[in-house]
């Protein structure tokens, strides 16, 4: 018996090591993502139009001879992560050929909705340094670990570098423009009836673009901070004003709020939510708010990959904002002290959900 525990203590001791280093090194996943978006590997094999080889790929990479025999490494690590798959596999491993994924698909340069500006902005140190600081932050009062880290708020130094700013506002766009095809092809009647909608944080206005173009008779407005809207051109139906969406938002039909409450903390979403509501009764009409945000399942024993993706943006809203991903019950407890009386969430969006909500 002392040697089969002794075996059993021997065997959990070296899962939980294996378990611990997995997680020290989940980074070096994410670092060769970066990798091989900088190298346009994607792309090269999207061009290729067939699966492509190393001894075909190798030459037409950026890189030092003397580093070509690391490329196999990469993209042995970035197969076994989802992201290539594997044709003819070949003794000889330069002959081994290789085609995208569903994953990869979402890195070329030429789809509208790629997530390349995502990548490089969620690296960009600007942007990793905070997570060095995070027990730091908590033993300081500073609201987040971005300001210990950088001495100001994640908005204030968007404004003041235009780098971080293009990053944040071409990530949003991406994902405007995946987000907008869902919802104008599966919540076609959240929109219909609807004669004017403001995009709260609407940015250089994608989704309300999308949403203009799909319905003519929609008076849209993107209304964000004015150095993002600053020099935005509008058209017929839509049209760009700056401003502060906790002092006014513009009166309309509906208000949209995509991927905005998760910024901020529960305090500041009531207040939002507020704005929302004096504006929809300076229309006068019902109207609605449209949220699209996420819903976090905490009811499930096990987190399945969708929840764990959830976790990471709950942790990422922590670091770099003030907000926080919200489970159904917060999400009512923020709609009802804001002083809306109905709901309805539709969990349409993968990891998100719209939530229409009724003043």
């Amino acid at each position: 018996m002392e040697s089969q525990n002794g075996e059993h203590d021997a065997s959990n001791l070296l899962k939980a090591q294996s378990h611990i280093w997995n997680h020290i090194f989940n980074f070096i996943n994410s670092m060769s993502l970066k990798c091989v978006v900088d190298l346009g590997i994607p792309d090269i094999i999207h061009n290729y139009g067939k699966p492509m080889s190393l001894s075909k790929l190798i030459p037409l990479l950026p890189i030092h001879p003397s580093k070509t025999f690391f490329i196999y490494r990469l993209m042995r690590i970035m197969t076994h992560s989802g992201f290539f798959s594997q044709h003819n596999i070949s003794e000889n491993e330069l002959e081994t050929e290789y085609v995208l994924t569903d994953t990869s698909l979402l890195l070329l340069k030429d789809n509208p909705m790629n997530m390349r500006s995502f990548v490089h902005l969620v690296f960009d140190p600007v942007l990793t340094k905070p997570w060095h600081q995070l027990s730091s932050w908590l033993t300081n009062d500073d609201p987040t670990a971005f300001e210990t880290t950088h001495g100001m708020l994640f908005w204030d130094y968007a404004e003041r570098e235009s780098k971080i700013n293009n990053l944040f506002n071409d990530a949003m766009a991406s994902d405007a423009r995946l987000v907008s095809s869902v919802v104008i092809e599966k919540c076609k009647e959240v929109f219909n009836g609807l004669e004017s909608l403001v995009d709260v944080g609407g940015g250089t206005g994608t989704m309300a673009k999308a949403l203009a173009k799909s319905f003519p008779q929609l008076e849209c407005t993107v209304f964000d901070l004015p150095h993002v809207v600053v020099g935005l051109q509008g058209t017929d139906n839509l049209k760009y004003v700056g401003g502060d969406m906790f002092k006014e938002i513009p009166p309309a039909d509906a208000i949209l709020l995509k991927w905005i409450l998760h910024d901020w903390n529960d305090d500041e979403c009531v207040k939002i939510l507020k704005k929302c509501k004096e504006s929809l009764l300076k229309k006068g009409n019902e109207g609605k708010v449209i949220i699209i945000d996420m819903v976090l399942d905490t009811k499930k024993g096990d987190i399945n990959e969708s929840g764990k993706t959830q976790l990471f943006f709950d942790m990422l809203m922590t670091v770099l904002v003030k907000g926080k991903e919200r489970n159904d019950k917060e999400w009512i407890k923020l709609i009802s002290l804001a002083g809306f009386s109905d709901y309805k969430i539709i969990p349409i969006l993968g990891l998100r959900s719209l939530i229409e909500v009724y003043p």
